[in-house]
């Protein structure tokens, strides 16, 4: 079990990511994850030192009748013991609440858009701002090489800053790919967003991270940061499959509701139908 840590393909970095500057955010991330365990390790080291001086200061002796002196109060030590870990916890609280406000800020315009929606157990991706969309089946996953090429495939481009507008169809789900150190629900009817800018070119996994079923496990996705040119070539060529408009939250579902459909296109209250505005199947 030791020795699986040392192949290649488990040498990927700190938190699973490749570098600090796999996007906009991982270091940021890292930075905050390094920190915490930092100060975390150095108060553990001070109350184990002081655990350990105490047993060996204050043990009783051997021929000693009696027990050490009992100190009740210690004014100074006690305020100390206070005031020194509220300051450490209100120091971790601002630094996490900057980092937090800063990684879930979506003020700045994004240079593109895309939709995704969850559901038993795949993904489907709209690239908004091309009108075009990409219809995800869950992978038969029977541990064959090669089986991963199945699975969902959302492409980025790199060095742009991309919205990602996060719902499901069905259950609770969780958008998370472990190399950007962020995931985010995917709840019926709500649309949450985030926004992230890719640094690196490279293919990376993907996954569902809340229980959402028999399949859970199976719920995967591939990523691929490509060039800017790539990224318009896979675009046309969903273009020319036919896959012109948006897929609906709802699509192969039998839920509706009055008044007709509507298609998944970034509201903050998508309405489930049965219809899509694309011509793929679930």
């Amino acid at each position: 079990m030791l020795l699986s840590g040392c192949s290649k393909d488990a040498q990927v970095g700190f938190l699973g990511t490749p570098s600090r500057d796999t996007t906009n955010q991982t270091g940021r991330i890292i930075d905050l994850w390094n920190g915490s365990w930092i100060a975390a390790l150095s108060v553990g080291v001070l109350v184990w030192g002081l655990m350990v001086w105490c047993m060996i200061v204050y043990r009783r002796r051997r021929g000693q009748g009696r027990l050490p002196a009992q100190v009740r109060y210690n004014i100074p030590l006690e305020i100390l013991y206070i005031v020194v870990p509220i300051m450490m916890v209100a120091a971790l609280f601002i630094k996490t609440a900057q980092a937090q406000a800063e990684i879930i800020d979506t003020d700045a315009k994004p240079d593109l858009t895309i939709g995704v929606v969850a559901k038993q157990w795949a993904w489907d991706f709209n690239y908004t701002d091309s009108n075009v969309y990409e219809v995800g089946v869950q992978g038969q996953l029977d541990g064959k090489p090669g089986v991963e090429a199945q699975l969902p495939t959302l492409y980025v481009p790199v060095n742009k800053r991309v919205k990602f507008l996060i719902t499901s169809r069905d259950v609770i789900h969780s958008f998370w790919v472990p190399a950007w150190l962020y995931k985010l629900d995917a709840i019926p009817g709500v649309v949450n967003s985030f926004e992230i800018v890719p640094q690196e070119t490279g293919d990376f996994r993907g996954k569902c991270s809340e229980l959402c079923g028999e399949y859970h496990s199976e719920m995967l996705f591939n990523v691929k940061v490509v060039s800017q040119t790539d990224y318009d070539r896979h675009l046309a060529e969903l273009r020319a499959a036919g896959h012109v408009g948006q897929l609906d939250t709802n699509l192969g579902r039998s839920q509706t509701r009055p008044g007709g459909s509507k298609p998944f296109s970034g509201g903050t209250d998508p309405t489930p139908s049965a219809t899509s505005t694309g011509t793929g199947n679930s």
